[in-house]
């Protein structure tokens, strides 16, 4: 039986009728334990679902906050192996899926052969390969379905029917849409144009859709949530809280108090 955690997560809050919030948080921001503490006080006001991001020098999915934060991680000790430390002290403190979010060269640093094993015994669930095309990495996605992980997939409003089969092919866990053609916190997303696409990639999926890209407020995740996704991704705004916090327990108080609201927001009759 497997012991990945995403899977159940969804059917018991689809049971409960509730809406998946997921968490992005750039490992080494301010510090590695900056970072851990941010991520658990996530986990306690609500999120169901953290992403680890790994920072790169060259991150081209990202929008302005993220990017100056990976940046900034990596001069801070932010890496790939620091997000499994990170995830290796999280199970001390909650069993909420972790998915590991990652750019392609981090990992070739790391070692693609060493990276399955090593994410599986730091308790990660899942991994989104940001910059992977689905025709690459085929030893690589092998390995991570062989440790009993999730390949989540990235789908855009530009990914077209005819590509989307190629793209979701062997995927688990969850499907990451796009919400915008453009990059994280773009304030212009049609975030209910995004809903509804969306649902109806679920459907054709069978697979948990969650939306992310420009989701910041209490009622931007309702609008979403409200088109029948599975879940809503917030993570420039995570970042951006942390990075205006003037020390750690600011910080842990910031997260906190946003995560809270999504949540709340969320979870509104």
């Amino acid at each position: 039986m497997s012991d990945n955690r995403l899977a159940p997560c969804f059917d018991r809050l689809e049971k409960s009728g509730r809406t998946a919030l997921v968490a992005f948080l750039v490992i080494g921001e301010p510090s590695v334990e900056d970072s851990l503490e941010c991520a658990k006080a996530a986990l306690d006001a609500g999120a169901d679902i953290l992403e680890l991001g790994v920072p790169f020098s060259d991150p081209t999915a990202d929008g302005p906050v993220i990017a100056a934060a990976s940046f900034r991680a990596i001069q801070h000790g932010g890496s790939l192996p620091a997000a499994l430390e990170v995830a290796t002290a999280l199970r001390r403190h909650s069993q909420a899926p972790l998915v590991l979010f990652t750019y392609v060269n981090p990992i070739l640093a790391f070692g693609e052969t060493r990276l399955p094993a090593a994410a599986k015994a730091a308790g990660i669930d899942g991994i989104l390969f940001v910059d992977l095309p689905p025709e690459e990495g085929a030893e690589l996605r092998a390995g991570v379905a062989r440790e009993g992980l999730s390949v989540i997939p990235l789908v855009a409003p530009t990914t077209g029917r005819e590509r989307e089969p190629r793209v979701i092919a062997g995927a688990s866990g969850f499907v990451y849409y796009v919400s915008v053609t453009g990059v994280t916190g773009s304030r212009q997303a049609p975030l209910g144009d995004a809903g509804r696409d969306a649902a109806a990639l679920r459907a054709r999926s069978k697979l948990p859709v969650v939306v992310g890209f420009g989701i910041r407020t209490p009622e931007q995740a309702r609008e979403v949530a409200q088109a029948g996704v599975n879940g809503i991704v917030v993570g420039t705004e995570v970042v951006r809280v942390i990075a205006e916090a003037p020390d750690r327990a600011g910080r842990v108080k910031a997260v906190a108090e946003l995560v809270g609201k999504l949540r709340r927001g969320l979870d509104a009759p």
